[in-house]
């Protein structure tokens, strides 16, 4: 499977047996992508091949985490001396193929964000203050390309 960041500076193509993925709810990723859990998967090392380097930050004295320092895209973490690497399911180009199977860092977990389900949606294509404005910069309608 593929994958990369939003600006597309840095890919990735990893090797998923698997399709499951986990909720990550400690403050660690909580303050490193500024959301309440984040989605990932666990991965050998050795499956993801990247297309162009990430960066890295050192986010704690156990661990790094793969960025693009270019836009932002958190990609990741790992630890130090781990011989798996966990990759964010957004990052994915069909993030939509992984089902999630566990939470970690429940400590931490927000019960307000946990079952979202029944709260009203909108659509970005169909939001007319994010629909003009990409028309407006783009010729085209969000999220159809």
């Amino acid at each position: 499977m593929s994958g990369g960041c939003q600006c597309g500076r840095i890919t990735y193509t990893a090797e998923v047996e698997a399709m499951e993925g986990y909720l990550c709810h400690c403050r660690m990723c909580q303050r490193a992508t500024g959301g309440v859990s984040i989605a990932f998967v666990n991965l050998p090392k050795d499956s993801v091949v990247w297309h162009r380097a990430p960066d890295w930050y050192a986010s704690s004295p156990i661990a790094k985490r793969p960025f693009c320092s270019s836009c932002g895209t958190p990609l990741g973490f790992m630890f130090d001396d781990g011989e798996n690497i966990d990759l964010t399911v957004g990052s994915f180009d069909e993030p939509d193929r992984f089902v999630p199977t566990r939470n970690f860092g429940i400590e931490s977990r927000h019960a307000a964000w946990e079952d979202t389900s029944q709260l009203p949606g909108v659509r970005a294509d169909e939001w007319e203050p994010t629909r003009s404005r990409w028309i407006a910069a783009t010729g085209r309608v969000p999220g159809r390309d």
